[in-house]
């Protein structure tokens, strides 16, 4: 059973989200075909890049805006250095400096994606505000970073980043 293992906050820079938009989770298995991750990752100069800027950046990432618990929107694709080009046939999203109210959900591949939903509570009674945009939406995401979700332990876990913007 997946379990929240670590939670904290963390600063991160200006940095451009450049992926593609759907409205449900679906779309993961055209971006491995597809090879667009290294098509993002050859636009920023590689994940270099972004780990010089962000000690946890560098990862393939799901992001939702939700309002309500309704999922508004949902984003496959990488943090990049903020002045990033945006590759033919990508979107951006430009965000501020921020702060990150960050879970480390430990457990097996397919069971650390269910334990998401603690993770808004976690942060929470870690003391941190999560941060709404003006029409109330909330913006979180997994960021599966290499090597902790991408290699599994001993015992067969990964860990999952998953990432509230905080006050």
């Amino acid at each position: 059973m997946a379990e929240i293992t670590k939670v904290f906050k963390e600063e991160v820079p200006a940095m451009r989200f450049i992926g593609k938009r759907y409205h449900d989770y679906g779309g993961w298995g055209e971006w491995f075909a597809n090879g667009w991750f290294d098509t993002i990752e050859n636009s920023m100069g590689g994940t270099d890049q972004i780990l010089a800027v962000w000690e946890n950046g560098g990862a393939y990432v799901g992001l939702e805006r939700r309002k309500n618990g309704e999922l508004l929107e949902y984003w496959i694709g990488m943090f990049t250095p903020e002045n990033t080009e945006v590759p033919e046939g990508f979107e951006q999203i430009d965000l501020p400096k921020s702060s990150l109210g960050t879970c480390w959900i430990y457990g097996r591949e397919d069971e650390v994606h269910g334990a998401v939903g603690n993770c808004w509570e976690a942060v929470r009674n870690a003391g941190m505000e999560i941060a709404a945009a003006d029409d109330g939406a909330v913006m979180s995401f997994e960021n599966c970073l290499c090597p902790r979700f991408t290699t599994p332990d001993e015992k067969g876990n990964v860990i999952l980043d998953y990432c509230y913007f905080v006050k």
